[in-house]
């Protein structure tokens, strides 16, 4: 990966990242979609000019980004979607008849160009969800105020917002809220959210794998989180992961005009 990041754009480094994780012989992206893996805008050329999806050689090195992980670009329809193909080694020739398609999960830190994205997600996973603090249309999520939170939180050193992406659409986030006092400096606050169509892939695992690393990273040594009482695929997923309960805030939560218990848990990173 060190070499991705000497040659590419930084902007590229996540799109490198997908193409990477994948194993499928055609991957067609919309132009949207591969906005929505890099967190930035592509440049003008992009939409303009086939010829740049189609550049192999210096001084350009966005090419890097699929080349360097084994596929090439076979179709492109101008501002509307990308056919990428992968080579076959040892047959010097697109490997068309390989295994069938898979499915390609990212998750990165969310950058500013996502915020629009990520206020619509957020949306979309508290209005189908039963056990989320907001219900459906509760909150007003702008992308302004979603930009600013996402540089602010970044710019602070302890606190980040992760996005899953799924076959180059947003579908998950997982957010940690540290603290800037000393003595509370070692713990942070989670909250992980998947909307129901990605649910069952291990999308919110692999989130909370990622959110750990991160965590270790910055010398936070306990996670804390807590789960409505009767979400039970919610408690079964975070006692997978190792956490612990801790105890009980007794009625917390009012859904549908009843009372709710959450469990306080958490867990010590190693």
């Amino acid at each position: 990966m060190k070499i991705l990041t000497i040659i590419l754009e930084k902007k590229y480094i996540p799109l490198a990242n997908y193409f990477s994780s994948a194993t499928n012989p055609t991957i067609k992206l919309s132009f949207n979609e591969i906005e929505q893996i890099m967190g930035q805008q592509l440049p003008n050329a992009a939409y303009l000019n086939r010829s740049w999806w189609k550049k192999t050689k210096a001084p350009a090195k966005h090419f890097h980004a699929w080349m360097d992980a084994g596929y090439f670009v076979s179709e492109v329809e101008t501002n509307r979607y990308v056919v990428f193909e992968k080579i076959d080694s040892s047959k010097g020739k697109n490997a068309k008849d390989g295994n069938g398609d898979e499915d390609i999960l990212l998750i990165r830190n969310a950058e500013h160009g996502d915020a629009r994205s990520l206020a619509a997600l957020m949306k979309t996973v508290e209005a189908e969800s039963e056990f989320m603090l907001y219900g459906k249309d509760e909150r007003t999520q702008s992308t302004q105020k979603v930009r600013k939170q996402i540089i602010e939180w970044r710019q602070s050193g302890h606190s980040t917002i992760f996005i899953a992406i799924l076959n180059g659409e947003h579908v998950g986030f997982l957010t940690i809220i540290g603290n800037a006092a000393k003595r509370a400096a070692h713990r942070a606050e989670m909250c992980v959210g998947v909307q129901a169509d990605a649910r069952r892939k291990g999308i919110a695992t692999k989130l909370l794998q990622k959110g750990e690393e991160w965590a270790v990273s910055k010398n936070i040594s306990r996670l804390e989180l807590t789960v409505v009482e009767n979400d039970k695929p919610g408690r079964k997923l975070f006692e997978k992961a190792g956490y612990v309960s801790e105890g009980i805030r007794q009625d917390s939560m009012f859904i549908n005009g009843k009372y709710y218990d959450e469990i306080y848990m958490a867990k010590f990173l190693d």
